[in-house]
């Protein structure tokens, strides 16, 4: 055993001594991977602002839609992403989900109805869900796991900008009469130009050598098939659950147990699956590695449901404009990403990842029991701070639980893992919009006035639309219909609660493992920058000599 861990540690030594300085290539690499995580970040974080306003100007009643339908196309497309990506290389499945994201933002710019719009918004959903998965294999094909804690952190803070500017432009786009909300859309097209030709020219990567035909027949066409049918029939279910049907109705209940059911079997199919799978089965092999994924559904779970609702109780209760409930966001937006880096930096540092994952769900427990006790009137340094403190834990979470993923398995899976990491951080993000609305929706039955419920077109469906009619009603009216909002998200916060309490508990099966000092040599900067790397190396070498 001591020889063993002898030799271990000589080969980490040496792969650390062949570390080679970051080139020009990998820098303007990293600038396409930062580029494309703010297109679907920004749109992440300025819809909500805008929805209630978009939802009063097209008058309808499926709201849900706008941000299930974008999450449920972004969680099916993750596995195919990843899987093309390991096949046809990294670059031009990034690319297609960029002009993916583009079409999907003019077909939202251009809406004229909720159908049109949820179409668009699927469209979108399917370009970022490719792009967030790509981004982030990327990045492990760049950087080997010991020393990408830094690297990780700069796309947090990639997420953090645009959850500072995200909802004040969302809010500043809405109230505006002379934007209106499609211009929130519209301005993705240019953004979504330059990231696309900053790949073409930028991001040289190495792609697999094979023929098409040779390509085509790796492609696992059945386990695909079943894993976005499941998922799609899974969140059917959840997006109708509680809202549209009751929970008992069989509208919800078949598509959830045909989902699931079809979850199931693809698990077992990837197990046996003849050709490349598209998830391997190993990954779930080790139980530190589950504990990472485990921690990331409890994450995607609330931070989807605080980051879309949180701007409820600003409009609904505090009577802010969207724009100002955008700024109201900033607390949570300020601390993602100082958070992110200091956590990627002391991971790379110390060589240690289980104490930081139990420091981040320390600071999310923290952050939402105050947040529990938000009402109407609470004063502007409680929810400033509240949000600061949970924003903590949530930066630091986009980071940490990568460490336990991967650091148990060998860098050849690092794409099939990310990939999973992604889908599964989509997939339970999907689950928190959906018990956020059930919630919410549940709880206003009984706390709003019987004589606001009759005063909506179709009854509590549209509650949601209304929330920008609020400031206009008359006295104790207004006073009540707020209470009951407040009311109503002190229980949603609570559920939150106790939800984040089963993060922390994932710590308990983390282990400390040693992290990978290599990436995989199949995919990263093409040969050139190797050669200019060598060059560099050699040069120093002779310098020092």
């Amino acid at each position: 055993m001591l020889q063993s861990l002898s030799k271990e540690l000589t080969e980490n030594e040496v792969a650390v001594a062949k570390t080679p300085a970051k080139g020009t290539r990998f820098w303007l690499a990293m600038l396409c991977i930062m580029l494309s995580t703010f297109l679907a970040a920004f749109d992440t974080t300025s819809v909500s602002t805008a929805l209630p306003t978009i939802i009063a100007d097209l008058h309808g009643a499926e709201f849900v839609w706008i941000g299930s339908g974008y999450t449920l196309a972004s969680v099916a497309a993750i596995p195919m992403s990843s899987h093309l990506a390991n096949i046809f290389g990294r670059r031009p499945v990034l690319l297609i989900c960029i002009l993916l994201f583009a079409l999907g933002s003019a077909l939202c710019g251009g809406a004229q109805s909720m159908n049109m719009l949820i179409g668009g918004r699927a469209v979108q959903g399917a370009g970022a869900g490719g792009i967030l998965a790509l981004t982030e294999i990327i990045l492990s094909d760049l950087v080997p796991l010991h020393e990408r804690g830094m690297y990780q952190g700069m796309i947090g803070s990639v997420w953090s900008v645009a959850c500072t500017i995200g909802p004040p432009v969302g809010g500043a786009f809405a109230s505006r009469k002379d934007w209106t909300w499609r211009g929130l859309f519209y301005l993705n097209l240019p953004l979504t130009g330059i990231a696309f030709v900053a790949c073409i020219f930028c991001l040289n990567l190495r792609v697999p050598k094979s023929n098409l035909s040779q390509k085509l027949a790796r492609i696992d066409w059945t386990g695909n098939v079943i894993i976005i049918a499941s998922t799609t029939s899974v969140l059917l279910g959840l997006t109708w659950g509680g809202v549209r049907f009751p929970w008992s109705s069989a509208r919800v209940l078949v598509p959830l147990i045909v989902g699931l059911a079809g979850v199931a079997s693809f698990v077992v199919y990837e197990a046996f699956v003849p050709v490349e799978p598209t998830l391997p089965i190993r990954l779930l092999r080790n139980r530190t590695s589950v504990s990472g994924y485990f921690a990331t559904a409890i994450h995607g779970i609330l931070v989807a449901a605080v980051f879309f609702y949180i701007p409820v109780y600003f409009q609904a209760c505090k009577g802010h404009s969207p724009i100002r409930s955008g700024v109201d966001l900033l607390p949570y937006s300020f601390s993602v990403a100082p958070a992110a880096i200091f956590i990627g930096a002391t991971t790379s540092v110390f060589q240690r990842y289980r104490i930081q994952n139990i420091l981040s769900w320390c600071f999310v427990l923290v952050g939402l029991g105050l947040q529990t006790t938000l009402h109407v009137s609470s004063a502007v340094r409680n929810w400033v701070g509240f949000e600061f403190i949970a924003g903590i834990g949530f930066g630091m979470l986009y980071v940490v639980t990568t460490f336990p993923i991967l650091a148990p398995l060998p860098v050849s899976d690092n794409g099939s893992a990310l990939g999973l990491f992604i889908f599964i951080r989509s997939f339970f993000s999907a689950w928190g919009l959906t018990i956020g609305s059930t919630v919410l929706d549940n709880e206003l039955k009984v706390k709003l006035p019987e004589a606001f419920i009759q005063s909506l077109p179709q009854g509590l469906e549209l509650s949601y639309s209304a929330i920008p009619e609020i400031s206009a009603l008359a006295e104790p009216l207004r006073s009540q219909v707020r209470d009951a909002f407040a009311g109503s998200l002190v229980v949603l916060w609570q559920v939150l609660l106790g939800i984040s309490a089963l993060g922390l508990l994932s710590t308990l099966l983390m282990k400390e493992v040693p992290m990978q000092m290599v990436s995989d040599e199949r995919y990263g900067l093409d040969e050139e920058e190797k050669v200019d790397t060598a060059r560099e190396m050699d040069i120093s070498a002779a310098n020092t000599a």
